[in-house]
């Protein structure tokens, strides 16, 4: 689905003050000042949409591996994750195996996440509150189920907060909901589309409401700023010569000052297949 197809049909009554839709002109250097957050919230979808290119809403795995193996992700490298979730179903066989599983043993099988022997019985405490529930081990419910109920229900595991609860809901039910990750967080704080001490808890509730409520929207956002802080707005020196937000980041502002024309002029307009994968 395109995602400027998707947009012509939005509702920008939903959101106050809509933003304006083209993208700020290279020479409004006091954009970062001028520009409301939620200006500079629908000015970061445009550019990084254009830099990062259009992504498809589509489940990038099942709604009860995308739950467990994003419990596992935590703190913890992709490659590393994918590793324990591998160990633990070539283990145990399926999750009835891993619901019976020795904790000890089930902890020693996913030793190369963070804190094995916190999300071992986090994770059966989880399967066994689906199976009692559902009677079988599976998510599919939620498909029928309205935002708030299901952002309620999987916020109630052990574990499991808003933004593994929005992963699931966004990823596999195409619900409008905004997952917000420290990568996400981190931009977000950076550019100015929230408040310097805005929690992660809070950043959900602050970025959806200056968004449409458009889940094709809303997974590109997530995603390409995803991208952004794992590649370009690094927790420790960030490479703001790459950075296409430059013009209106509080940041650079900031550290740099006002961003020259040939500062704006020399920055890379999309993402070049040299600097490194993009991990989906």
């Amino acid at each position: 689905m395109d995602i400027r197809a998707s947009q012509t049909q939005l509702e920008f009554g939903q959101v106050r003050n809509p933003p304006p839709r083209r993208a700020v002109h290279p020479g409004m250097t006091t954009a970062a000042t001028t520009l409301t957050p939620e200006q500079k919230t629908w000015q970061n979808h445009l550019l990084l949409h254009e830099f990062y290119g259009p992504l498809p809403l589509e489940p990038r795995r099942p709604p009860m591996r995308e739950l467990i193996s994003t419990l596992l992700s935590h703190r913890t490298t992709h490659a590393d994750e994918e590793l324990a979730y591998a160990r633990m179903l070539e283990e145990f066989g399926d999750w009835q195996g891993v619901l019976a599983a020795p904790t000890a043993a089930l902890a020693h099988t996913i030793r190369t996440t963070r804190w094995p022997d916190t999300q071992a019985p986090r994770i059966q405490e989880i399967l066994r509150r689906i199976q009692a529930e559902q009677g079988a081990f599976t998510l599919d419910f939620l498909a029928d189920w309205p935002v708030e109920k299901g952002l309620a229900w999987l916020t109630d595991m052990p574990g499991i907060g808003l933004k593994t609860a929005s992963l699931v809901l966004l990823f596999n039910f195409r619900k409008p909901v905004l997952p917000v990750d420290t990568h996400v967080h981190r931009v977000a704080q950076r550019v100015g589309m929230i408040g310097a001490k805005t929690s992660v808890d809070k950043a959900h509730q602050l970025l959806l409401a200056q968004l449409p409520k458009d889940a094709v929207v809303l997974l590109n956002f997530h995603k390409h700023n995803y991208w952004h802080g794992q590649h370009i707005c690094f927790f420790a020196k960030p490479d703001c010569g790459r950075c296409p937000l430059k013009g209106f980041c509080t940041y650079y502002l900031e550290h740099y000052g006002p961003p020259t024309l040939e500062a704006l002029a020399a920055t890379p307009t999309h993402w070049q297949k040299s600097w490194g994968v993009l991990l989906h």
